[in-house]
């Protein structure tokens, strides 16, 4: 699975806004024991909640070099994506599951 640009999407431009459903820690393990374990962010800095996004949100694909970040809406509830560098119709939408597009740190899973 992935997410691809279905036109020309230029740098800056939000790509999506992907609603939230929230969890709370106490419910994890049971998630973890899903096909949902690979699916869902960290929300907040406490380590208190979770999220799974909605729409696409859960389905872009990680890489070290993304050309596209995402910012957490903690208002709104809301995980918005948007595009590093322009990105052209037909290429894979890619963040880095790290948080942040500089970090290099080793993912949990082998790519």
């Amino acid at each position: 699975m992935g997410v691809f640009a279905a036109g020309p999407i230029p740098e800056g431009a939000v790509i999506e806004v992907c609603p939230v459903l929230l969890f709370p820690k106490s419910e994890l393990a049971a998630v973890r024991q899903t096909m949902l374990d690979d699916y869902y962010f960290d929300w907040g800095d406490d380590g208190s909640w979770y999220a799974l996004a909605l729409g696409y949100g859960s389905l872009y694909n990680h890489a070290y070099e993304p050309n596209a970040d995402y910012g957490m809406d903690f208002e709104n509830s809301t995980i918005d994506i948007y595009a590093l560098r322009d990105i052209a119709p037909g290429e894979e939408i890619f963040i880095n599951y790290n948080g942040s597009p500089d970090n290099r740190e080793k993912v949990w899973f082998e790519q």
